[in-house]
C-alpha cells in the first residue's frame, strides 16, 4: 500500500503503467498462461550438472524452460561436443538467451511450449520448474524418455517417484538436483 501511494504521488502519465504491465507479461508469460515462472538457477548448479554430464557421457542435453541460459551456456562451453536444446517461451526471456546464445555452435534456442516438445532423444532432461507441474513431468517423461536417460530436477521432486540419487550443492540457498533414471 505505501508503494502505491508513492507511485500515485508521482503523477505519471497511464501509459507507464500499461508498459510497465506489459513488460512483466512478456518476462513472466509462462505464469500468465497458469505454468511456471521464471527461475533463474545459480552458477553452482551448472557446475553440479557438468559432473552429472559428465560422469552420465551424456551426447545430448534440454533445458526444460531455459530462460536466459544460465544453465545451458556454461555446459556448452564446457562440452562442445554435446548437443544441447534450449527451450523457453516467454518472450523477453528467449531474446536474451537467442542473443547469448549467438555463435555457440552446439546449442539449439527454441521458443516453444516444452509440454509439446518431445524428449526421447536426449540423454539428459533438465528442469527447475515449480511443485505445481513436477506429477506432469513425471508422466510425459514417464511416456518419452528412452532407456539410460536421466531426468534432474533442481530443487523440486517428482511427487510419485523416488529419485535415484540427489545431489546437494554447496552454495547458500543449499539447493538439491533430484536425478530420475529412466
Amino acid at each position: 500500500l505505501p508503494a502505491v501511494w508513492v507511485v500515485l504521488q508521482l503523477n505519471l502519465p497511464a501509459w507507464i503503467y500499461l508498459a510497465g504491465f506489459s513488460l512483466l507479461v512478456l518476462i513472466f508469460w509462462g505464469t500468465v498462461k497458469g505454468d511456471v515462472p521464471l527461475f533463474l538457477s545459480s552458477p553452482a548448479v551448472s557446475r553440479a550438472l557438468s559432473d552429472i554430464v559428465r560422469r552420465q557421457r551424456a551426447e545430448s542435453l534440454i533445458d526444460l524452460g531455459a530462460g536466459i541460459g544460465s544453465v545451458v551456456i556454461p555446459l556448452a562451453n564446457r562440452f562442445p561436443q554435446m548437443s544441447i536444446t534450449a527451450v523457453e517461451r516467454a518472450p523477453i526471456p528467449w531474446l536474451i538467451l537467442s542473443w547469448r546464445c549467438r555463435g555457440i555452435v552446439n546449442i539449439k534456442v527454441c521458443r516453444d511450449n516444452f509440454w509439446d516438445y518431445p524428449l526421447g532423444n536426449f540423454s539428459v532432461v533438465f528442469a527447475f520448474l515449480s511443485p505445481k507441474v513436477m506429477s506432469r513431468l513425471g508422466e510425459k517423461c514417464r511416456n518419452e524418455l528412452g532407456e539410460d536417460s536421466l531426468l534432474v530436477s533442481s530443487t523440486f521432486p517428482l511427487q510419485d517417484r523416488i529419485p535415484s540419487s540427489v545431489v546437494i550443492l554447496k552454495s547458500k540457498k543449499h539447493l538439491k538436483l533430484h536425478c530420475y533414471k529412466y
